[in-house]
């Protein structure tokens, strides 16, 4: 069943979050990883969630999803985006 990391990410680095997107998206290809949502506009239409950069990535599964997470090709990246950015994120089950 396909899945799907939710991230919403508050970056607190700008001009180092950018090395981080660019790093990202090659990691992404071996785990079979496809961004949907990477940022753009949003809206809050029920409760208090303020979210700040949302990102939603699409996997083959849970599985998949968390093993890129854990990888060695993004493991440098992570470095990164915890250094320049506070984040919250999930990995969901979907369609």
């Amino acid at each position: 069943m396909a899945a799907y990391l939710i991230a919403d990410i508050e970056v607190t680095d700008p001009v180092g979050y950018e090395e981080y997107r660019s790093l990202v998206p090659a990691t992404l290809e071996k785990y079979g990883g496809q961004f949907v949502v990477r940022g753009g506009a949003h809206e809050v239409l029920e409760g208090d969630w303020r979210p700040r950069r949302l990102v939603v990535i699409r996997f083959d599964s849970i599985a998949r999803a968390k093993e890129w997470h854990a990888s060695p090709e993004y493991r440098p990246a992570l470095a990164i985006r915890q250094r320049t950015a506070r984040t919250r994120s999930v990995v969901v089950e979907g369609t």
